[in-house]
């Protein structure tokens, strides 16, 4: 993807700063990754996961300073930050509403988040307690070597897109009616499922139609971008995962939706340039 000269303000990089209680993934392996693609993509609040304590260590790290090519991440993710809150801006006034930008939180091993402790094995993720989006670049990696998807800087720009829709969900109050579901105590675990899969796939939609405005915006897209997306997205459907973790797929179990699904929702809301078509509720909750 072309890059273009926006950059953001919101954009914190705790990576090099030492003393945040990382260090090696405990256990690591197949388990760590299972971990790790579960809250990959992670919607309502993870707070129970992240204070847990899975998946880093009690040893902190030493500061140092970032080399160039770190300089150059922090610089990219400044420049697709700011894109997301050009988009959004955009679309929340063009329906009569305000947008109040996220931040986002680069780390390294292990950060404090509103949500818990942030640690390096969760992936990616949305904390709804202070609007933010924490991202620790090694998953990236992961996400390659481990589930063989091509990593581009438009699969990042994607994964940031969709967490983004996580904060669109946070302020149009959708998260918050999932999490009154959760704790309602009326739903069987099957139903909550279906509700975690209509809010996962709700935020590949909204990162569809993110890439859409952006580029009519900006034209930053080139070839190749769009299939490097789908091909993460597809890279951790719930069906590739359990295939992958268990042999056999339980679709009653599926939390973020089948890698078609994901593949679908994405393109609908890049093809469909409209925010009202990102009704996943309708279709999933029956």
């Amino acid at each position: 993807m072309k890059w273009t000269e926006d950059r953001s303000g919101n954009v914190d990089d705790r990576r090099g700063s030492g003393g945040g209680g990382g260090g090696a993934i405990v256990g690591g392996g197949l388990g760590t990754i299972i971990i790790a693609a579960i809250v990959f993509f992670l919607g309502g609040d993870p707070s129970a996961i992240l204070s847990s304590g899975v998946g880093s260590s009690s040893q902190p790290t030493e500061q140092r300073q970032l080399n160039q090519n770190e300089l150059q991440i922090g610089e990219f993710i400044k420049m697709i930050t700011a894109e997301n809150e050009q988009t959004w801006t955009k679309i929340f006034a063009d329906n009569g509403m305000r947008y109040q930008p996220a931040k986002v939180v680069l780390f390294e091993s292990s950060t404090q988040s509103g949500c818990g402790q942030a640690q390096s094995a969760m992936g990616p993720f949305y904390c709804p307690t202070d609007q933010s989006v924490y991202m620790d670049m090694s998953f990236f990696q992961e996400l390659q070597q481990r589930f063989g998807a091509k990593v581009t800087e438009f699969t990042i720009a994607y994964v940031m897109a969709h967490e983004m829709g996580h904060h669109i969900q946070n302020l149009l109050g959708t998260l918050g009616k999932t999490d009154q579901l959760r704790r309602s105590g009326r739903y069987s675990e099957a139903q909550l499922n279906q509700v975690s899969v209509a809010t996962e796939l709700q935020a590949d939609f909204y990162a569809g139609l993110w890439a859409r405005y952006s580029n009519e915006r900006e034209k930053f897209l080139e070839p190749g971008d769009l299939e490097s997306a789908v091909e993460a997205a597809e890279a951790v459907g719930d069906d590739n995962i359990q295939k992958r973790s268990q042999g056999y797929v339980n679709q009653e179990s599926f939390t973020h939706g089948s890698s078609a699904q994901r593949k679908e929702w994405f393109m609908k809301g890049y093809n469909s340039g409209d925010i009202k078509q990102g009704d996943t509720f309708n279709q999933l909750l029956r």
